[in-house]
């Protein structure tokens, strides 16, 4: 089979050359392969691996939970209820965010519908931007 270097196997994941050493460097991806002259040297399923890795940083993922994920995805006979719990706790935590982006939303409609457009001194965005005490929806 041939082996793929470092730019290709960048090139054919998705993943930056950058990334893929920091991820060896953690031992996310495994060390590969070395040539005589000392370049690393992939294989199809090193590159599987690093756009698992890309798609789950994608979906928000934190590294310990892929490297979780990637355990079980090494030993496909187990049961899948830990990846099952971190994708739930990943969706916990989306919905968190879009509540918390919504509120973020109805703020800033707000400040822009009380605008009148007139002069800074009368500027309803730099007024509730001054005073947070003024803000429709209480923020942590």
């Amino acid at each position: 089979m041939k082996k793929i270097t470092i730019g290709e196997a960048s090139r054919k994941s998705g993943v930056k050359v950058p990334t893929i050493r920091y991820y060896e460097s953690i031992g996310l991806q495994p060390e590969p392969n070395r040539s005589e002259g000392n370049q690393r040297s992939y294989e199809l399923a090193d590159l599987r691996r690093l756009a698992f890795i890309r798609h789950a940083r994608e979906l928000g993922f934190e590294v310990e939970a892929i490297r979780t994920l990637l355990t079980l995805q090494d030993d496909p006979h187990q049961s899948c209820a830990s990846a099952d719990a971190i994708a739930k706790a990943r969706l916990i935590e989306v919905e968190q965010r879009i509540r918390s982006l919504m509120a973020l939303k109805a703020e800033l409609e707000l400040m822009v519908e009380g605008c009148g457009h007139g002069r800074v001194d009368q500027c309803r965005v730099i007024e509730v931007l001054a005073d947070h005490g003024q803000c429709s929806h209480p923020h942590n």
